[in-house]
C-alpha cells in the first residue's frame, strides 16, 4: 500500500508477540499491524499505511475517504483484488 487507507478493524489477535488484526477496506480484508494503536478495538476505524495502522479515525470520515478512493478507482489498485 502506498496510500493511507481507512479500514475497520474486524479482528484483533497476537502474533509472535505483536498485536495484529484483520481490517476491512470496503469489502477487502487485509492483515494489519496494530502495534502503534494499543487502544484500538474491534469495530474501530484506522488509517493503514504499508500494513501498519497509524491513526484512529471516526466512521464517517473513514467511509467518505473509502468512497472517494473507490470513485477514483484507487481502492482496488492499492489493495489488489
Amino acid at each position: 500500500m502506498c496510500l493511507g487507507i481507512p479500514g475497520q478493524i474486524r479482528e484483533i489477535y497476537e502474533s509472535h508477540g505483536t498485536r495484529m488484526g484483520r481490517a476491512d477496506f470496503g469489502g477487502i480484508l487485509k492483515e494489519v499491524c496494530l502495534a502503534y494503536l494499543p487502544d484500538i478495538k474491534t469495530g474501530d476505524y484506522a488509517i493503514v499505511h504499508a500494513g501498519f495502522a497509524i491513526t484512529q479515525l471516526d466512521e464517517k470520515s473513514a467511509n467518505e475517504t473509502l468512497r472517494m478512493f473507490r470513485d477514483l478507482g484507487m481502492l482496488e489498485e492499492e489493495l489488489g483484488p
